[in-house]
């Protein structure tokens, strides 16, 4: 791989992979919004882009030597637009107008960022008599678009490789999710409550992430989908107690105060085995040491926007 063009360049995860590949010597071509590329390094070319306009790209860039696509750009990934079922469909449309591009622009392969949830969505929604709640419509959405690239990618020529995360955390993440949002409670000494803690959960460093993309992008199979997590996936009640004694021993964290009212995957759901044996990717980062770096960071973050 020597070349690569990045979609949601600007964002958490796209920003990373961007670092990564430069750091391996691949040069990058890196989309996002108009005015939001204050974390794009300078040697990298930087292209305005609207996930509307996606069907445009190959008027937009002349490179046909583009060996890998990778498609992170996705409104709604977060908060609110999480359950916005329009939002998510044009997320869907606009991921099938980036593949197309891909193909007009000779690019070998297309990356596209998928997630676990799509997993869960499946177990949420074909459990009989359960009533799933808004948050799977996000899951839903990228379900949709990993099955529709997968027949658009066979129809027109184009290797396609999905990569599912699990739960991306860590320095440059200023999301609500969840070891975010738990960090910042403990920074500011608010109460620190969890459900029972019993459902299944993993979570990987972005720097692990950014790895797992690159050996993805270059070592990938077409139509594989990979798991990106850290092999080590547990209870999450296992995950909260190890950031308590990382970064809060002496404060109490009270388990089954708040209702737990989604869906538990297997263990054998989260295996990165697959991921391991065709890419070479294996995460380094201990989640205790992935949540210092992230608290610390916040900190600095927080003392910033104070001054």
């Amino acid at each position: 791989m020597k070349k690569a063009l990045v979609t949601g360049a600007t964002g958490f995860i796209g920003s990373a992979v961007v670092h990564e590949l430069l750091a391996n010597g691949i040069e990058v071509i890196a989309l996002g919004r108009n005015g939001c590329n204050n974390n794009i390094p300078g040697r990298v070319r930087f292209v305005p882009h609207e996930l509307s306009e996606s069907s445009r790209l190959p008027e937009q860039i002349s490179d046909r030597d583009i060996d890998v696509f990778y498609h992170f750009a996705w409104a709604g990934s977060a908060g609110a637009g999480r359950a916005d079922v329009n939002l998510q469909l044009d997320n869907v449309k606009w991921t099938a107008d980036c593949l197309r591009a891909a193909k007009k622009m000779n690019c070998k392969r297309f990356v596209c960022a998928g997630s676990i949830m799509e997993d869960e969505a499946i177990s949420a929604s074909y459990q009989q008599d359960n009533r799933p709640g808004s948050n799977y419509i996000y899951g839903s959405g990228k379900l949709a678009a990993h099955t529709i690239c997968a027949s658009v990618a066979a129809d027109i020529g184009i290797d396609l490789v999905w990569a599912k995360i699990t739960n991306a955390y860590g320095v440059g993440e200023l999301s609500p999710r969840f070891v975010n949002t738990t960090i910042r409670k403990i920074i500011h000494g608010e109460p620190l409550e969890f459900t029972s803690g019993t459902q299944n959960y993993d979570f990987v460093y972005i720097d692990d992430v950014a790895r797992a993309f690159r050996l993805i992008g270059k070592n990938g199979k077409p139509f594989r989908h990979y798991l990106i997590g850290s092999s080590n996936a547990k209870p999450l009640r296992e995950f909260v107690l190890e950031m308590k004694a990382a970064l809060a021993p002496d404060r109490e964290f009270r388990f089954g105060d708040v209702p737990f009212t989604g869906v538990s995957l297997s263990l054998e759901d989260y295996d990165c085995s697959l991921t391991e044996k065709d890419t070479g990717f294996k995460a380094e980062v201990a989640f205790s040491e992935g949540v210092r770096r992230t608290m610390k960071w916040l900190r600095e973050v927080e003392n910033d926007t104070k001054i």
